[in-house]
């Protein structure tokens, strides 16, 4: 099977349906069936059943997919160092990052990047929940900024900055007075005890911050009403800033939103609270020059 035919396969794969993978594909839904019918009889096999309209993988479908993925990221790849070889001034960057990461950190270093690479297209893929998946699976995506992120073996990652975890209250509220200086936080120090009683917006427990928070409360046994629950740093932050609770939330998103939204920050906890903020890419792939230049630029703007 050429790469052609391997992008119809993973098309298929992708939608489901053969009307969507042929309208993807700007090719006749005939055309797909026959490719399909060709496929199979090649291997010797069902790769797909149907299930109503829908196509589902079968197992000798699950293995040829794993095959197929292996061979589009190695094709990525080559093309990636091709066009490297070409041109060091020209190319391309696929880069996986939060929404509000995006508007946090990329105008912090992409200005300089721009000056060193005027030549390169970059496309930002911002993507709310399992960031890291879409690195793994997508062969597109050179790399991906995480902070909410499990090791993978199949990816490697760069540390960017280490960042505090910090406590964010309305700009008015009287336990901001209660703050005191300690060596080695960033910021007034707040005893978080004093808020046992003080309702929380906090993340999911499955997600970094939630599960800081939760260790942070066991830490002071303490256990504060917490009527909201939200996967969104962004509506944590403002709904904290317009008094409805306390909260939690990464530095640096502290930073960019104080310029909007008025609200008091503080350090919290025995030991600064601190998170690692990686950039992700996936082993024994390509890096092109550029994108390698990428990721010193934005270690350097972020230290």
């Amino acid at each position: 099977m050429d790469f052609t035919g391997l992008q119809y396969f993973l098309t298929i794969v992708k939608h489901r349906n053969l009307t969507k993978a042929a309208q993807e594909l700007y090719i006749s839904q005939p055309t797909l069936t026959k490719f399909l019918q060709k496929l199979e009889s090649e291997i010797g096999g069902k790769v797909f059943r149907k299930n109503g309209h829908q196509y589902e993988l079968t197992f000798l479908g699950q293995r040829f997919l794993e095959y197929a993925q292996k061979i589009d990221a190695l094709n990525q790849d080559w093309h990636k160092e091709l066009s490297d070889m070409r041109s060091s001034y020209e190319g391309e960057l696929n880069i996986a990052v939060p929404p509000m990461r995006s508007a946090c950190l990329i105008p912090q270093f992409l200005p300089e990047f721009h000056q060193k690479h005027p030549g390169v297209h970059i496309n930002f893929f911002e993507y709310g929940q399992m960031l890291q998946d879409h690195i793994l699976t997508n062969a597109n995506l050179d790399f991906g900024i995480l902070s909410d992120w499990q090791a993978h073996p199949n990816l490697n990652y760069e540390l960017l900055k280490m960042e505090e975890m910090l406590l964010i209250l309305p700009p008015d509220h009287p336990l901001g007075e209660k703050a005191i200086r300690r060596e080695g936080f960033g910021y007034p120090w707040l005893d978080l005890s004093l808020l046992a009683d003080e309702p929380f917006i906090l993340h999911f427990p499955e997600q970094t911050t939630g599960r800081a928070a939760q260790q942070l409360f066991d830490q002071y046994h303490i256990q504060p009403p917490v009527p909201f629950l939200t996967y969104n740093n962004q509506t944590c932050i403002q709904l904290a800033s317009q008094g409805l609770g306390a909260s939690f939330a990464p530095e640096s998103y502290v930073k960019y939103t104080m310029k909007i939204w008025p609200m008091q920050a503080f350090s919290v906890g025995k030991t600064p609270l601190l998170g690692k903020l990686v950039i992700a890419y996936r082993k024994n792939s390509y890096l092109s020059t550029y994108a390698l230049d990428f990721i010193q630029i934005a270690k350097r703007s972020l230290e």
